[in-house]
């Protein structure tokens, strides 16, 4: 049985994703050298060559290729094994994942009524929702739905309105609401996911048009920067004016409104997460 040291699978995966030993060294806060010294290492213990050097860079060798995705695989199962095993020697402790919903009112009830308990919060892209309560970095995430629900158990908040969001100079910006038929030309952000865009750009609408295309985005920053240069507009939650005066907002009065809800994996009955969740439904209300 071949035993492996992490530490060098790790530097593997750095190499590997860089194609450059040079930048995965400055990712590590490793000097070149020994990192070169660490993979032949790793090479010996594997019993193959992993990684070609060539005047382009680095390439993976056929056994590197093959070694890649199980490598990036052990390293997911060690941290999630560490996880696991904090959680069990601190059952008083709860991480909560947010999302751009503000959950502080809930976590400050928390800490009141149960001063034992170690609250906290950790911030969460709307994309990795999921996988961060799968990967048990966080007991539980305020969010909003569409969110992929398999291994998960999902308690409805409340519901919010949507608006329209535009930039403040819009032919619309002046408008009291507005309708789906109003908007139906006005280009809307896209992004990878196509239950995400269908929800956020109610795509097809209702009449079964389709809605117009748009700039391509992975991150909410993004939209707002295409909605507020006039490139596009965007179907949001209810907001005031999301922070930025070069926003405005106009209800949406034919949309259905959105759901923002609470997530916990499906197996974990913790009483801390129960309290939360009892908690949060009290407490958390439209802003």
């Amino acid at each position: 049985m071949t035993d492996l040291d992490l530490r060098l699978v790790r530097y593997f995966v750095a190499v590997a994703e860089h194609r450059h030993f040079g930048k995965a060294s400055q990712q590590l806060r490793v000097a070149q050298p020994s990192l070169s010294r660490q993979v032949r290492k790793l090479e010996e213990q594997v019993g193959a060559r992993l990684l070609d050097r060539t005047p382009q860079g680095t390439q993976l060798t056929s056994a590197g290729t093959a070694f890649l995705p199980r490598a990036r695989s052990l390293l997911k199962l060690a941290e999630q094994a560490s996880t696991e095993a904090r959680a069990a020697a601190d059952p008083s402790r709860l991480v909560i994942g947010r999302t751009n919903i503000v959950v502080t009112p809930v976590v400050l009830e928390m800490r009141r009524r149960h001063p034992e308990a170690d609250i906290q919060t950790l911030h969460l892209e709307w994309h990795n929702v999921r996988e961060a309560l799968l990967e048990r970095r966080v007991d539980a995430a305020v969010a909003r739905l569409p969110l992929a629900t398999t291994g998960l158990d999902v308690t409805v908040l409340y519901d919010e309105p949507r608006v329209v969001v535009m930039a403040a100079d819009h032919r619309l910006a002046g408008q009291e609401s507005l309708t789906l038929a109003d908007i139906a030309d006005e280009p809307m952000p896209e992004v990878d996911d196509p239950a995400l865009n269908a929800y956020w750009r109610l795509d097809p609408r209702p009449d079964g048009r389709r809605a117009p295309g748009g700039p391509k985005i992975t991150r909410i920053e993004d939209k707002f920067e295409f909605v507020a240069t006039g490139q596009a507009i965007a179907i949001l939650p209810a907001a005031p004016h999301y922070g930025r005066p070069d926003l405005i907002s106009v209800p949406l009065l034919d949309a259905p409104p959105g759901h923002v809800v609470l997530a916990h994996r499906s197996d974990d009955n913790s009483r801390l997460v129960k309290l939360f969740r009892k908690y949060a439904q009290a407490i958390l209300r439209p802003r």
